[in-house]
C-alpha cells in the first residue's frame, strides 16, 4: 500500500511541476572572438516580437523561448486598442513588421503594418480612419531632453518606443516579415 501511495506523490509532484515555466538566460562561450569564423555561433533566429502593453515589455522570441526583453514605451493613452488615427493609443493584435528606415526623429525605426484586416473594417463600420505609420522606435536625439527622460514615460502617439542602444540590438536580431503580437 505504501508504494502505491509513494506512486501517486509522484505522479502529483511531476504534474505540478509541468505548471510553470523557467526562462534560460543563455550567455555566449566566453571564447567566442577565438573561434574560427565558421565555429562561431550563429545569431538565434527571432520567430515573434511579443509586446506585452500592460507590463511596458518587448520580448524577442525565439523558438517559443523568450531570449531577451526590453522596456518600451506606449502611447499616451495606453489603455485599450487602437481605434482611429489621433487617439494616441498603440494597437493590439497581430500584425507584421514589414520594413525599416533610419529616422531623423527618432533614430531607427521598425514599421508594424497596422491597421490589419480586423482594423480596418472596424474603423470602417465606425466610419473613421484606422490611422496608419505605427512603428517601434528609438527615442529622440534631443540636447532638451536627454533620452532617460523618455524611458518611464508613455510619449508616442500610438508607436512602441525604446532606449536608443536597445533599438539598435532589436534592429539587428529582428528580419523585416517578422511577426509581432501586441497584448494588452
Amino acid at each position: 500500500m505504501r508504494w502505491l501511495l509513494a506512486l501517486f506523490c509522484l505522479c502529483v509532484t511531476s504534474v505540478s511541476q509541468a505548471a510553470f515555466t523557467e526562462t534560460i538566460i543563455r550567455k555566449p562561450a566566453p571564447a567566442a572572438q577565438a573561434l574560427p569564423r565558421a565555429a562561431q555561433p550563429v545569431q538565434p533566429l527571432i520567430d515573434k516580437v511579443l509586446v506585452i502593453k500592460s507590463e511596458r515589455r518587448l520580448q524577442l522570441i525565439s523558438r517559443g523561448e523568450p531570449l531577451k526583453t526590453y522596456r518600451i514605451s506606449l502611447g499616451k493613452q495606453p489603455k485599450g486598442p487602437k481605434e482611429r488615427e489621433g487617439d494616441k493609443k498603440t494597437p493590439e493584435g497581430f500584425y507584421w513588421l514589414d520594413w525599416r528606415k533610419q529616422s531623423e526623429r527618432f533614430n531607427l525605426a521598425m514599421h508594424i503594418d497596422y491597421p490589419n484586416v480586423t482594423d480596418a473594417a472596424r474603423a470602417r463600420r465606425e466610419g473613421v480612419s484606422a490611422g496608419s505609420m505605427i512603428m517601434i522606435h528609438g527615442t529622440p536625439i534631443n540636447d532638451e531632453y536627454p533620452e532617460w527622460y523618455f524611458h518611464t514615460l508613455d510619449w508616442t502617439d500610438g508607436c512602441i518606443a525604446m532606449r536608443n542602444h536597445d533599438m539598435q540590438e532589436v534592429w539587428s536580431l529582428v528580419r523585416d516579415g517578422t511577426m509581432i503580437e501586441i497584448r494588452p
